[in-house]
């Protein structure tokens, strides 16, 4: 086995990395952090937007209480950057599967010593096309809801959220730094995966 397959298995460790750490961004609520220096009667304090749910946070002298809302594919008040997101995340998981199996099938090769040039090199040249692009589309992601912080654009949530339009303030949340790390390993496999050049010591050359 050569020291370029043992980095395309170090690239495959990555990808998956990055697909764990793509999960939990969509899962996490803390994409853009809304303050509410005065908040009216049932007005939250805080507020955690995030691709598929919003949190708010009610604060008071005695207690602390959390409610979050599910967002809906047929829910009108989402906006363009979040609907966009939804779709971008989606697609780079369908994409990061199938950059999966294409590695699998590359390692697998690699590793039993096939002498299939053509397939393991298209194999890994298709996970490295599929990683880079997925880590295209987290980076779009994160620069959706990053402009929309600083363009301090709102929300019409409905009225039984209880959220403001807009907020006093707002900043990126952790779940944006989540997704940036996920793009950049996305980004470091693909280059990986990309850089693969079949061994020379299990290349057939003919007889002079």
């Amino acid at each position: 086995m050569s020291n370029g397959s043992y980095h395309q298995a170090g690239g495959f460790a990555l990808s998956t990395t990055a697909w764990i750490l793509c999960i939990i961004s969509m899962g996490l609520p803390q994409w853009r952090v809304w303050y509410f220096n005065e908040p009216k009667i049932s007005y939250p304090s805080v507020a955690f937007v995030g691709v598929w749910k919003v949190c708010i946070y009610h604060h008071d002298n005695s207690s602390n209480i959390k409610m979050c809302h599910q967002y809906s594919y047929h829910d009108k008040f989402i906006p363009l950057e979040i609907r966009v997101s939804q779709h971008l995340l989606l697609i780079t998981n369908i994409l990061w599967l199938i950059g999966k199996v294409a590695t699998t099938v590359a390692l697998r090769n690699v590793y039993m010593g096939r002498q299939e040039e053509n397939v393991i090199y298209n194999a890994f040249s298709t996970s490295a096309i599929l990683n880079i692009i997925a880590s295209s589309f987290v980076f779009l992601t994160v620069l959706c809801n990053y402009f929309s912080i600083v363009n301090k654009e709102g929300i019409g949530f409905p009225p039984s959220f209880h959220i403001p339009f807009y907020p006093h303030s707002q900043k990126v949340g952790i779940a944006m730094g989540v997704a940036f790390l996920a793009a950049i390993l996305f980004l470091c496999s693909g280059l990986i995966f990309i850089s693969y050049t079949f061994p020379l010591s299990s290349q057939v050359f003919p007889n002079t």
